[in-house]
């Protein structure tokens, strides 16, 4: 691995994504309080992001990136969470963007996402997410003209709107036979068709700039769309994208609950601690090995290379533990360090905050289990999400 190189060319030596990774942090951690504070948006890390060559760390290096794989894509935004949740989560958004088509690549040999992959890799691009609004059902609306679609769209918690280049995003096309399907495509936010309104304004992770992104006649040549499903039902591409995005998106709940930990420790070490303290701060430390346990079996998941209806179960379950032990983490942290807790200096009143994030991703609880129950069960699984 290589620090800056020409785009094209394979990286030999150099630091590891783990020193990038370390050579940012103190600068994010001296940003994070006032940005969480005046609600401002995290834009001025990803350029020291760039600069240490994390946005094209997932890149494969045959195609000009660094070849780090989800692991150390996890790894890279839990150290990013300790300092700074909404930077982490922000670019958890682009990491997994990168990381679903840099596997596809590797493992299905999917030769139409190299352009994709370069452009990263040379141009240092950002990849959007549009997430919740974005899952299974899909969202938005496609009407199909003369070599391609119109598309009218609102597209909410767009984390990093503004730094982005391109949204990865789909539209819902109405056939004339009353069937619905979700065409997915790359739209260029430098067009005049696509604009941002700001509506991020939030308890936590304050930092992500989730705002809503407005798509309003935008044209995507058929050319552009990379493919289409069935509105409202999995898809084999959505077992690729469940299997390895969540992982990476969760990786930064699990360093905010780490952090909160670690915080509320010091913040309580060397004083004259009760039973009662004790014993919290043994139930925290077991609650925050659950949700390492957690998201370890997530990792695992994705190592067995092999996306399916039952690894998107299994990576769902450790979605839902990893939320569960975290929040409580947080929960516990707070009691451990007592009413000092309560003041922003020490910074685990926005662990508190920001963790609570964990709950709102897909899949949320009620599907989760019912998700679970189906497969348990044999029964389909097709249309639960």
């Amino acid at each position: 691995m290589l620090g800056l190189v020409e785009p094209m060319e394979r990286p030999v030596g150099g630091p590891s994504i783990a020193e990038r990774t370390r050579s940012v942090l103190q600068t994010l951690a001296e940003r994070a309080a006032s940005i969480d504070e005046n609600d401002d948006f995290v834009g001025q890390n990803y350029g020291l992001l760039k600069e240490a060559g994390l946005v094209h760390a997932g890149v494969p290096e045959e195609l000009g990136g660094l070849g780090a794989e989800v692991p150390e894509l996890a790894e890279m935004l839990k150290s990013l969470a300790h300092v700074c949740g909404s930077t982490a989560l922000a670019f958890s958004m682009h990491t997994h963007q990168v990381a679903i088509p840099a596997w596809r690549w590797r493992h299905q040999k999917v030769a139409a996402v190299e352009p994709l992959l370069k452009r990263v890799a040379a141009d240092r691009i950002i990849l959007l997410s549009s997430g919740g609004s974005d899952w299974i059902g899909g969202s938005g609306k496609a009407t199909k003209v003369d070599g391609g679609y119109r598309i009218a769209a609102r597209k909410r918690f767009t984390s990093g709107a503004a730094a982005g280049n391109v949204l990865m995003t789909g539209a819902i096309y109405e056939g004339d036979d009353g069937s619905r399907s979700v065409i997915h495509f790359g739209a260029p936010m430098a067009a005049p068709e696509v604009s941002i309104e700001e509506t991020w304004r939030t308890m936590g992770m304050r930092g992500t700039g989730s705002n809503d992104v407005i798509i309003d006649d935008l044209f995507i040549p058929d050319a552009n769309v990379a493919f289409s499903r069935t509105a409202g039902q999995w898809h084999p591409v959505f077992q690729v994208i469940a299997t390895v995005a969540f992982p990476l998106i969760y990786a930064v709940y699990l360093g905010i609950a780490e952090n909160a930990r670690d915080i509320a420790i010091n913040m309580v070490r060397g004083k004259t601690s009760s039973e009662h303290t004790i014993g919290l701060i043994g139930r925290m430390d077991t609650a925050l090995r659950a949700a390492q346990l957690a998201h370890r079996w997530m990792l695992e998941v994705v190592a067995r290379n092999a996306p399916s209806a039952e690894t998107v179960n299994e990576v769902m379950i450790g979605r839902s533990l990893v939320a569960r032990h975290a929040i409580e983490v947080a929960e516990l942290a707070m009691e451990v360090a007592g009413g000092a807790a309560f003041y922003r200096d020490n910074g685990l009143e926005r662990c508190f905050r920001d963790i609570q994030g964990a709950r709102y991703h897909p899949m949320q609880p009620g599907a989760q289990a019912h998700y679970a129950g189906a497969c348990a069960l044999g029964l389909p699984t097709d249309t639960i999400y």
